[in-house]
C-alpha cells in the first residue's frame, strides 16, 4: 500500500512516500504551503497509487496546519482515501518547536505546554522516518492549536 506522509509545521516542508511502510520517496521543500502542496500532489497523484495521507496537526504554524488540513482532507474525500494525523514531536526526537516570539512547544509527558526554553535545550530538525510501521497516527484530523485565545 501507497501512503503519503506530510509535515508543513516548519520549513522546509517534507513529504514522504511510503510503500508497505517503507520511504520510498522523500520530497523537502522550501516555501509556503498553499504554493507548494497542489503541484506536488498533482504530480504524486498521477505517478503513484495512494491509498492513505497522514499529516501532522500539532503544533507548529498554524496557517499551514490549516492550509494542509484542507487541502489533504479534501483530497481524501474526492479520492476516497483514509486520512490520519499526529503530532510534530514523533519526527523531531520530541524535541521544542517554536511557537510564538521566544516562546516554544514543549511535550512534557503526555501534554504539550507553550514556555520558554531552559538555556540546554537542544532544537533538533524534522525528519521522515525510514518506517512508519509503528507510529500511532490518529484518525482525529482536525488541527490542534495548542494556545490561549488572544
Amino acid at each position: 500500500m501507497i501512503e503519503v506522509l506530510v509535515i508543513t509545521i516548519s520549513n522546509p516542508l517534507l513529504i514522504g512516500i511510503y510503500e508497505n511502510n517503507k520511504l520510498i520517496k522523500e520530497y523537502k521543500l522550501e516555501g509556503k504551503t498553499s504554493d507548494l502542496l497542489p503541484t506536488l500532489f498533482e504530480e504524486l497523484l498521477s505517478t503513484y497509487d495512494i491509498k492513505r495521507l497522514n499529516y501532522v496537526n500539532t503544533p507548529g504554524s498554524f496557517m499551514a496546519i490549516k492550509v494542509a488540513y484542507v487541502f489533504l482532507k479534501t483530497i481524501a474525500i474526492t479520492k476516497k482515501l483514509q486520512f490520519r494525523a499526529i503530532d510534530g514531536f514523533e519526527f523531531n526526537e520530541n524535541s521544542p518547536i517554536k511557537a510564538l516570539g521566544k516562546k516554544y512547544f514543549i511535550k512534557d509527558e503526555n501534554k504539550i505546554k507553550v514556555d520558554f526554553l531552559e538555556k540546554d535545550s537542544i532544537i533538533r530538525d524534522f525528519k521522515l522516518p525510514l518506517s512508519i510501521e509503528n507510529i500511532n497516527f490518529n484518525n482525529q484530523t482536525l488541527p490542534i492549536y495548542n494556545l490561549p485565545a488572544v
